[in-house]
C-alpha cells in the first residue's frame, strides 16, 4: 500500500492519535491534503506561532483560536464535525499534567466527536499513558520516480533563475545521483540537488564526490563515522593479487545493485595480517576499486557509561551507513571493540553489541560492502569468524621479494626519486622480512639521512638504514610466527 492509502486507512478508521517523525512537515501536511479525496474530514493545522488552522477549504483560514495549548485543545474537544488535527512540535506540551488530561479527554471521545490527533514532529517522545493510545507512522522514503521529479525541478528552476539557459546534464549521472538520493527525505534529497545543480549548471561525474561528501555530513548525526576523503587505488598498493581479482569480479554486481538470480551480493571481508602490511590501506583501496565512498565506523566512540546507549550509538551508525549506500564500511581494528565480548567484564555491553552487529551482517539488504581488519586474530570473538559472515576472510602476509620490490618503487616514485637509480632487486633482498610500513620508513629515514649530509639518496644509504632497523618480524618474532602458521589452511592469502 501507499502512503496515501495507508493514511486514508488510519483516518477512516478514526484512530485517535497518530504520530509522526519526520523533518519533512510540508510533506505530511500535503499527504493528508490528499488523503482527502479518498476520506473527507474537515482538517486543521496548528503551530505555536500561529494557533489552528483551516487546510481543506479554498486557501487557508485565518487563526481560529489562541495559540497556546489549552486553548487549542478546548477548541478541537468542543469542534461540532469530526476532524483531523495536524498538531506539528506539540509533544513537548504533553509534559503538563493538565494537558495530558485533556487529549485523553479528546482521545477516549469524553463529550466529543470522534477526531484524529496527529503529532508530528522531528522526534516525539509521549508520556507513558498516551502510548498505548498512539499509532506510529512512518512515510516512506521518495523512490527514484519521485527523486528524478526533483531533480527535474531543481534543473528548471536553475534555468528559470539564469536567464533561460539550460542545465548541461549527463544522463547516466543523473541516474546515479538519483541511484546515490536514495534513503533521503525529499526536504534533504532537493537540497543537495539544488546545491550540485546551482554550483556551476552542469550535472557530470565530478558532482558525484560532492554528492557522497553532502549526503555523509548530512547523516552522521551521531559523529561516530568518519569519511575517507581520500581512497586508494588498487595501483597504489603493491602485492594483494589474489584480493584485487576477488574484488574486481565482485563490482559491477555491487555497484549495479542487479545480481543475477542465484547470486547474492557481496557482502565484505575480513582482513588479518601482520601489523604494517597494509591493511588499512587494502580498506581504502577496496572502496577505490569498488568506486564507491569509504566510511570508517571508529568503536571507540561508541561506548557510553549509560545502560543502552552503546547499542543505541551502534544502531545510529549502522542507520546511516545504510543510507549511504552504496559505499564501503571500514571497522579498524575490530578486535578492540570487541575485546571484552568473551570476558563480560564490562556488564555484557561488548556481547550486546556483537550480537546486533552479527545480526546486522547477516539481515542488511543496502548495498554496505562490509571491510574489518583485525591484528590480534585470538581476540575475535568465534562468532565472527564462523563462515558466512563475511564472504572470505583474507590473511596479508609479509611481503615476497617481488613485493618488496614494488613497495620500493611506489615509495621512490611518490617522493619524485628516479626509480631507475635504485638496484630494486637488491634493496628487496636486504629488506627481507620488512613489512610494507618499515620498508617505508626506512625511505624517510635514508632521506633525513641524505638532507643532512648534503647529498641525494643512494643504494647504499637505504641498505644501511635497513641494516640499523630490527622489523617486527625479528622483534616480535614469536607472535608473529604464531600468526602466520595459524593463518595456514585457516585463511586465503592476499597475494
Amino acid at each position: 500500500m501507499s502512503d496515501l492509502k495507508d493514511l486514508a486507512a488510519l483516518i477512516r478508521a478514526d484512530t485517535p492519535l497518530i504520530v509522526i517523525e519526520t523533518p519533512d512537515e510540508p510533506r505530511v501536511v500535503e499527504l493528508f491534503r490528499q488523503s482527502l479525496l479518498h476520506v473527507w474530514r474537515a482538517l486543521y493545522r496548528w503551530t505555536i506561532t500561529e494557533g489552528l488552522r483551516r487546510l481543506d477549504l479554498d486557501g487557508e483560514d485565518a487563526a481560529q483560536d489562541a495559540p497556546d495549548a489549552t486553548s487549542t485543545l478546548r477548541a478541537i474537544h468542543a469542534a461540532d464535525q469530526r476532524g483531523v488535527y495536524l498538531l506539528l512540535d506539540f509533544h513537548p506540551y504533553l509534559g503538563y499534567a493538565g494537558t495530558q488530561r485533556q487529549v485523553r479527554d479528546i482521545l477516549q471521545r469524553r463529550g466529543c466527536l470522534p477526531h484524529v490527533l496527529v503529532l508530528v514532529g522531528h522526534k516525539v517522545e509521549l508520556p507513558a499513558d498516551l502510548e498505548p493510545l498512539a499509532v506510529r507512522f512512518t512515510p516512506r522514503l521518495p523512490d527514484a520516480n519521485a527523486l528524478l521529479k526533483l531533480v527535474r525541478e531543481e534543473a528548471l528552476a536553475y534555468q528559470a533563475g539564469h536567464g533561460g539557459r539550460r542545465v548541461e546534464a549527463d544522463a547516466a549521472v543523473v541516474t546515479q545521483i538519483v541511484r546515490n538520493l536514495r534513503g533521503l527525505s525529499l526536504t534533504d534529497a532537493r537540497r543537495i540537488a539544488r546545491q550540485l545543480i546551482f554550483n556551476d549548471g552542469v550535472i557530470c561525474g565530478d558532482d558525484l564526490p560532492q554528492l557522497a561528501r553532502l549526503k555523509f555530513e548530512l547523516l552522521n548525526r551521531s559523529g561516530h563515522l568518519h569519511y575517507e576523503h581520500d581512497t586508494a587505488g588498487f595501483a597504489d598498493v603493491a602485492g594483494a593479487r589474489a584480493l584485487k581479482r576477488w574484488v574486481g569480479q565482485r563490482r559491477q554486481v555491487f555497484v549495479s545493485g542487479d545480481a543475477p538470480p542465484g547470486l547474492d551480493p557481496p557482502k565484505g571481508v575480513l582482513l588479518l595480517g601482520v601489523q604494517g602490511c597494509g591493511k588499512s590501506l587494502l580498506a581504502k583501496s577496496i572502496a577505490g576499486g569498488l568506486g564507491v565512498p569509504l566510511v570508517r565506523l571508529d568503536f571507540g566512540t561508541l561506548y557510553d557509561k549509560y545502560h543502552g546507549e552503546t547499542e543505541k550509538n551502534l544502531r545510529a551508525a549502522l542507520s546511516s551507513t545504510e543510507q549511504l549506500a552504496p559505499c564501503v564500511l571500514w571497522i579498524d581494528e575490530i578486535e578492540k571493540g570487541l575485546a571484552s565480548s568473551a570476558a563480560g567484564d564490562d556488564g555484557g555491553v561488548s556481547r550486546r553489541v556483537l550480537g546486533y552487529l552479527l545480526t546486522w551482517m547477516a539481515e542488511r539488504r543496502s548495498h554496505v560492502f562490509l571491510v574489518a581488519t583485525a591484528n590480534q586474530v585470538h581476540e575475535l570473538p568465534a562468532e565472527l569468524l564462523r563462515k558466512g559472515r563475511f564472504d572470505e576472510i583474507f590473511f596479508i602476509d609479509l611481503p615476497d621479494a617481488g613485493t618488496r620490490r614494488e613497495l620500493f618503487a611506489l615509495h621512490l616514485g611518490k617522493r619524485a626519486l628516479a626509480v631507475d637509480g635504485f638496484d630494486l632487486a637488491a634493496l628487496a633482498e636486504a629488506a627481507d622480512g620488512f613489512s610494507g610500513a618499515e620498508i617505508e620508513q626506512a625511505i624517510v629515514s635514508g632521506l633525513y639521512a641524505a638532507h643532512a649530509a648534503g647529498t641525494a639518496l643512494n643504494d647504499f644509504m637505504l641498505r644501511a638504514e635497513l641494516k640499523r632497523t630490527r622489523p617486527l618480524s625479528v622483534v616480535m618474532r614469536e607472535q608473529v610466527d604464531a600468526l602466520r602458521a595459524w593463518a595456514l589452511g585457516r585463511t586465503v592469502p592476499a597475494d
